[in-house]
């Protein structure tokens, strides 16, 4: 029942956050996104995930996704809360040792750092079995050396750091091409020697911006590898279940925002001495919108209480269709808003036409909807793989 019928502190958090997030400035400017973050951090929004002990707020991602949500509603949506304290901060406080907890999570939590998350590569795309950027160990010092590229990494030159996703050199290099390496999580610092980004030019209006890195030889610590070095998978999708229930609440706001936008536009729009919100064919595929914002919504909820319950395999499941139907939810409800509105919808006065691009994001990444029906048709209905 929790997962359908939200509790008091619940309401009361939507409520708090909804009210902060509609008293800022709607703007794409990265200075007014760090004001707005840094705020949200002060109220305990961004860290509400995180660990009591290292200055979170105990809660889980249940809390955070709706977080992110009312943000997003109100036009003010956070892209860094799917990376920082939902990726990164997750991994650290489920799989880190005790000083990199302390290092990294208080920090993450009250908004004075940030952590950015590297694993799509080039040419492995949606196949993360073919990442090649590699880790190897340094026989002589302990140090470990990491090697390879990553792309569409948002916000690196806003991090303090980022959480690579490499796979360790324990067999031979050609092995790097066939899939058969171990995946490891590693803290790399902004600073670090050989650590390069290069921006990516994007036709997305977003304060945060993507980039293209290369490592060429960065030396890190031993201790800069997060986790067990044998853990695998297991330890990578501790952080890619949040990620998608987080990329759903990113789009079910967004798509909240442009439908309440339409809605009083309809409202308020007279042709023929009528609102045009009484004319079905206006009426109708707004009311379906958000019937399937909703349905989005309550899988979102079911993926993320799977997995703060600490069920992994049905989050995992959870997690993917809600990722799946939050996005398709949300481009339908921005392209709805849109043609409610006619040419005022293509205006900078209301704000969805930035709405158009930014929408499709949710579809694609952090994986594409093509690859999510592989996903369910495999693992959840049993159907023989196609790759």
């Amino acid at each position: 029942m929790t997962t359908l019928i939200e509790s008091e502190e619940h309401k009361s958090l939507r409520a708090a956050v909804s009210t902060f997030a509609q008293t800022r400035p709607h703007t794409t400017d990265p200075e007014d996104n760090t004001r707005l973050w840094q705020d949200a951090a002060k109220l305990g929004y961004i860290g509400v995930n995180l660990p009591e002990a290292y200055g979170g707020g105990g809660a889980g991602i249940t809390e955070l996704s709706l977080v992110l949500e009312e943000m997003g509603a109100a036009g003010n949506p956070l892209l860094m809360m799917i990376v920082s304290p939902a990726i990164c901060g997750t991994v650290i406080a489920r799989f880190g040792t005790e000083e990199q907890k302390r290092e990294w999570l208080p920090p993450l939590a009250d908004g004075t750092r940030l952590m950015a998350f590297g694993i799509t590569e080039p040419d492995a795309g949606s196949n993360s079995h073919r990442i090649t950027t590699t880790a190897r160990r340094d026989a002589a010092t302990g140090d470990w050396v990491l090697t390879g590229r990553k792309v569409f990494v948002s916000g690196v030159d806003i991090a303090d750091a980022t959480l690579i996703v490499a796979r360790t050199e324990t067999v031979p290099t050609e092995a790097g091409r066939t899939g058969s390496l171990k995946p490891c999580l590693f803290i790399v610092p902004r600073d670090a020697p050989g650590f390069e980004r290069r921006p990516i030019d994007m036709e997305l209006a977003a304060a945060e911006r993507q980039f293209e890195l290369t490592l060429d030889d960065v030396r890190l610590p031993a201790d800069a590898l997060v986790g067990d070095e044998d853990a695998g998978l297991l330890q990578l999708f501790a952080g890619l279940n949040p990620e998608r229930v987080m990329t759903a609440a990113f789009a079910i706001g967004m798509g909240r925002h442009a439908l309440a936008k339409a809605v009083e536009y309809a409202r308020e729009r007279t042709v023929w001495k009528t609102p045009i919100g009484a004319h079905q064919a206006i009426a109708h595929p707004l009311a379906q919108a958000h019937i399937d914002l909703e349905l989005a919504r309550l899988m979102m909820q079911k993926a993320a209480h799977l997995y703060d319950a600490g069920d992994d395999v049905g989050a995992g499941e959870a997690a993917n269709m809600a990722k799946y139907a939050a996005g398709e939810a949300c481009v339908k409800a921005v392209d709805q808003a849109v043609h409610t509105l006619g040419g005022n919808g293509l205006t900078r006065e209301f704000g969805l036409a930035r709405l158009i691009t930014a929408s499709r994001v949710a579809r694609i990444a952090p994986v594409s909807r093509e690859m999510i029906l592989n996903y369910v048709s495999h693992q959840t209905l049993g159907l023989p793989k196609s790759y």
